[in-house]
């Protein structure tokens, strides 16, 4: 037993030695303090989908012969470029990996250190440039002249050739023409839009309409459904169009308004309440009807428009008080009035209220309130003239829903009131506001379109949010629920 113990402690000093001069055999080297060597590169990005002008943030992790993993840096070696060699449809900042849509395409982007090369595909989209949200369907357009739509499509009002509902963005079929839309507008199951002409010096366009046609809505001369597309007459000189409920009104290149669809209550100005399958002159058409506009807006069952001098003239339902005109009455109004003396920039009819942005920046609401959409701190009653909301004088834009109002101001902040049962004011409350409310904290808003229930609205960097009720996936967000708050809308490739 002492041997044995002696001979153990003399092997311990040994042991130590040789592993202090890193002995042991193996050729006097010890493979496991061996420099591990990168093997491969995973890049990253939020999404490989990108529109144009817009960018998303790349990053690169190395996977290393040892099986460890860490994040790479240019200061570490690693290089940025596009597989193209050239910014054509991307670029790509060598210093940070920002990656930046120039135009529509595809383009691969490359991770490049010590030899290894990573890389990602990316599909670079048209940015979203408008939307229109109606009962319970949407239908936004892209900078390349495309048009989505989503939501309920029992009637074909969402024009793709069916009558199959859709959750997400879905393209709208070109119809018997190829050109691209420049403008929508979509009403209760319906829609309308027009087609560009093309040519440097083209102005105005073509007029398609599809979905249900109760009333004649879609202006085709008949009363039967469609949903693909189909043009209007053969006019081409159409530059603004807008829906209502079950009618529509239209501006030619020479400032005459026509209308078509419903008219028991006289909105379409015609001086009758005739239904109207095909577009007819606002206003009639004596020859003494001179009267030229340079904007519209299609409601529930009235209609307002600014006329070239910018004073505004209403027509049709007033049983709420939505014509403005100091009066509240059952009988239709078939005949264009004006209204005031103000001059107006924009003008927004909803289901049975109106809102109005002055020359000066001010906003103006009548019409019916039982919701507080009009915006003047009650929830109830009509208000027959224009009344200013708020003492805010810089308002740019104002969209009119159902029972709802949105507005932005020139500070590119989005205020909300009226009904939010559906979450359709964008505050996360849910509860009825009957005077304008800040709806989050941005300041990039840039376009507005209130629908029946729900929202849509565009932002500075082309980015397309929806919110409000989603029972017909009219949010185009995948789901059917309902969002108090702007969700963000993926740009289909």
């Amino acid at each position: 037993m002492k041997n044995f113990k002696f001979s153990s402690l003399l092997l311990i000093p040994v042991f130590a030695v040789l592993a202090a001069c890193g002995g042991g055999g193996g050729g006097g080297s010890n493979s496991g303090s061996a420099t591990p060597t990168l093997k491969s590169i995973a890049v990253t990005l939020a999404s490989t989908t990108i529109p144009v002008t817009t960018f998303q943030d790349a990053t690169a992790t190395g996977t290393y012969s040892d099986g460890s993993t860490k994040p790479l840096t240019v200061a570490g070696g690693l290089a940025w470029t596009t597989k193209s060699g050239n910014a054509a449809v991307a670029s790509v900042a060598t210093a940070t990996g920002r990656v930046t849509g120039v135009a529509v395409g595809t383009e691969t982007i490359n991770a490049t250190q010590d030899s290894v090369v990573g890389s990602v595909t990316i599909t670079v989209t048209a940015p979203w440039k408008d939307v229109s949200a109606g009962g319970f369907q949407t239908i936004a357009r892209r900078a390349d002249g495309k048009l989505y739509s989503w939501g309920q499509n029992n009637w074909g009002q969402l024009g793709d050739s069916s009558t199959t509902a859709r959750l997400t963005p879905v393209v709208v079929a070109n119809g018997a023409a190829t050109t691209a839309w420049s403008k929508i507008s979509v009403g209760d199951q319906f829609a309308v839009a027009i087609r560009a002409n093309t040519g440097a010096t083209a102005t105005g366009g073509s007029l398609w309409s599809w979905g249900l046609n109760t009333y004649g809505q879609l202006g085709q001369g008949d009363q039967t459904n469609r949903s693909t597309p189909t043009q209007i007459g053969k006019d081409t000189t159409w530059i603004g169009v807008w829906a209502g409920k079950y009618h529509v009104v239209a501006l030619k290149a020479d400032g005459t308004l026509w209308a078509w669809g419903r008219n028991a209550e006289g909105q379409l100005g015609d001086t009758t309440v005739q239904v109207r399958t095909a577009p007819v002159k606002v206003g009639g058409t004596d020859k003494t009807n001179t009267t030229t506009y340079i904007a519209a807006s299609a409601g529930g069952t009235h209609t307002l428009a600014i006329q070239k001098d910018g004073s505004l003239s209403t027509w049709g339902d007033n049983s709420s008080g939505q014509l403005g005109n100091a009066a509240v009455s059952t009988s239709p109004v078939s005949t264009p009035a004006k209204i005031g003396s103000l001059t107006y920039v924009a003008v927004s009819a909803g289901g049975s209220h109106s809102m109005a942005i002055d020359t000066s920046g001010k906003l103006w609401a009548w019409g019916a309130n039982g919701s507080g959409q009009l915006g003047n701190n009650a929830g109830s009653g009509t208000v027959s003239a224009p009344t200013q909301i708020s003492t805010d004088a810089d308002w740019t834009l104002v969209s009119a829903g159902g029972l709802h109002t949105l507005a932005v101001r020139s500070n590119g902040t989005l205020w909300a009131w009226g009904a939010n049962s559906d979450g359709q004011l964008g505050d996360g409350s849910g509860a009825d506001q009957f005077s304008p409310v800040q709806v989050g904290l941005d300041r990039t808003w840039t376009g507005i379109s209130a629908g029946a229930i729900h929202s849509a609205g565009l932002k500075a960097d082309n980015t397309l949010w929806t919110w409000g009720g989603n029972a017909d996936g009219q949010l185009g967000n995948g789901k059917t629920t309902t969002s108090t708050v702007p969700v963000s809308i993926a740009n289909p490739n």
